[in-house]
């Protein structure tokens, strides 16, 4: 397996990202403004294959329409030149000082009519541009104080907002679907949807649910204590995987948006065992973008930017060389059936069995020894996981 990325590995990376310039809330910037058209050439240079971006990363907010122009311009005659494509826009409503209390959710009505507004001019941008899918990441949607925020109308709100969104794109016959991104609290205490979960539940609310999924990002899970495979294997459950972001998180603190395996690596290492091959037969369980959602740290210079970028794509290479390494095992498929972990797919019931027949099913309660499963064979989930281990470290 090549190690060195190529298009079809589908790499893709946020202009905010490469583009990050070193500011934290404690610091100003330790790298000079980032082109748009030099960061496309780069991250072609090095095997990516597609570039997303918020309208503010592209076009400062406020500016004027030929400013605007000149800026999409610019990035349409460097993705002709590269071959890069754009596969996800999403539109900046957290940084401008109007999105102080949110975009979609603002208590001021007149502030959340204008962030519909900067929305829809950004969907048309990425139909324009060919992208697929439209991240919604409401980082401003939230609120420190309980009695600040009516949490039940704020989500009647953002329900409204995501249905006026889907009706547009229908009407505009736009081949794009539309992804949450959750995160539980930074820069607001508390943030509306903060898990996977909430997205899920929210999304079963809207009137074309079909249209919506999820944009998981791992340190954003993970800031919530969650396991992030877990969380994608259940997006992928219902269906509602339609982008990914990919990171390092290295426990619950704030988003660190390290390259993506420096922070939990076994979960790192699991999660790639899932997208690539976690689908029936062995086949890649996702075949959307593997999106790098990262920040470049603010001790390097462009040279580190480029260095990190091309480590998110190594590592996640070594790690799907590892996980088909690890699938492949003799060692591991024994460990494998002798912990059960296929007969889960067995279903509990048999076929056209109900209730009233498990009921009269003796076997399956008066007749079951409980006591031999106390003290009795184990389910070897510890061999498995050393043999992961050992797999992650290249020892097999």
């Amino acid at each position: 397996m090549s190690l060195t990325p190529t298009r079809d590995d589908k790499f893709s990376f946020g202009l905010w990202t490469v583009g990050y310039n070193g500011t934290d809330p404690f610091g100003g910037p330790t790298r000079p403004a980032l082109d748009v058209v030099h960061a496309v050439e780069r991250l072609s240079e090095l095997g990516a294959y597609g570039l997303t971006f918020h309208d503010d990363d592209l076009f400062a907010f406020g500016s004027s329409e030929a400013e605007r122009e000149t800026q999409i311009n610019r990035l349409r005659g460097a993705l002709a030149d590269t071959g890069l494509i754009v596969p996800m826009v999403t539109t900046n409503l957290f940084s401008a000082p109007v999105f102080k209390d949110g975009g979609f959710t603002s208590n001021d009505r007149r502030v959340r009519r204008f962030a519909l507004r900067k929305v829809l001019r950004n969907v048309d941008l990425a139909a324009e541009l060919g992208a697929k899918t439209f991240v919604m990441w409401g980082g401003r949607e939230g609120a420190e104080y309980d009695s600040a925020k009516d949490v039940r109308q704020a989500l009647e709100r953002y329900r409204e907002a995501v249905n006026l969104l889907g009706d547009y794109v229908t009407d505009r016959g736009y081949d794009m679907r539309f992804a949450i991104e959750p995160k539980p609290n930074e820069p607001r205490g508390d943030i509306l949807l903060p898990t996977l979960g909430h997205a899920l539940a929210f999304i079963e609310s809207l009137e074309r649910p079909e249209l919506v999924g999820v944009n998981p990002e791992v340190g954003h899970e993970q800031m919530a204590g969650l396991n992030f495979a877990a969380g994608i294997a259940q997006a992928l459950y219902h269906g509602k995987l339609y982008h990914i972001d990919l990171n390092g998180q290295r426990g619950i603190k704030y988003d660190q948006d390290l390259v993506f395996g420096h922070g939990d690596l076994h979960n790192a290492f699991a999660l790639v065992d899932l997208l690539e091959n976690g689908g029936p037969g062995g086949v890649p369980a996702y075949n959307g973008p593997r999106h790098f959602d990262y920040k470049p740290s603010r001790t390097e210079d462009e040279s580190g930017v480029w260095d990190s970028a091309a480590a998110n794509m190594r590592t996640y290479l070594l790690l799907k060389e590892r996980a088909a390494a690890f699938r492949a095992d003799p060692e591991v498929q024994a460990a494998l059936e002798a912990s059960k972990v296929g007969e889960l797919a067995v279903p509990t019931l048999n076929p056209g069995e109900s209730y009233e027949t498990l009921l009269s099913d003796r076997s399956a309660f008066e007749e079951f020894d409980a006591d031999a499963y106390f003290g009795g064979r184990g389910f070897g989930f510890v061999r498995l996981q050393q043999l992961a281990t050992e797999h992650l470290l290249g020892a097999r």
